[in-house]
């Protein structure tokens, strides 16, 4: 039960309301607290105020995107080792690869399911809460 209440908080930044707030149902049903913003700016002082335990991101944001936040999170010695599933409608090879290469642990593309959030999480999660 500690090391759950170390790991608990998921923030999730996704400009589109209804993606933001499915993705925060399942989280919450998977028992996470879940934060939620709209955009890259607020999503970096989220995640250095709070010891979140993943941040599920899209690319395409208002303001600071996906990648400004990707690359500010790695370059952060307090931020580099949470890790970032990428979120976005792009199913482009190129930007998956730089995704990956810049540190994100999943690369997932819209429209998203439950079962896919689940998974993509249970996978960026588990090696930090077990010994496997």
């Amino acid at each position: 039960m500690m090391k759950r209440n170390r790991k608990d908080i998921v923030l999730v930044i996704e400009d589109e309301v209804d993606v933001r707030k499915f993705a925060s149902r399942v989280l919450t049903l998977e028992g996470f607290t879940v934060l939620e913003t709209d955009n890259g700016e607020q999503g970096l002082k989220l995640v250095r105020k709070n010891k979140c335990a993943l941040v599920l991101l899209d690319l395409r944001l208002p303001g600071r995107d996906g990648w400004f936040v990707l690359k500010k999170m790695k370059e952060d010695p307090a931020l580099r080792d949470v890790p970032v599933i990428v979120f976005t409608a792009s199913a482009g090879v190129p930007q998956r690869e730089r995704a990956l290469h810049m540190g994100a642990v999943d690369y997932l593309i819209k429209p998203l399911s439950a079962a896919a959030i689940r998974d993509s999480v249970a996978r960026a999660v588990k090696p930090q809460n077990s010994g496997i």
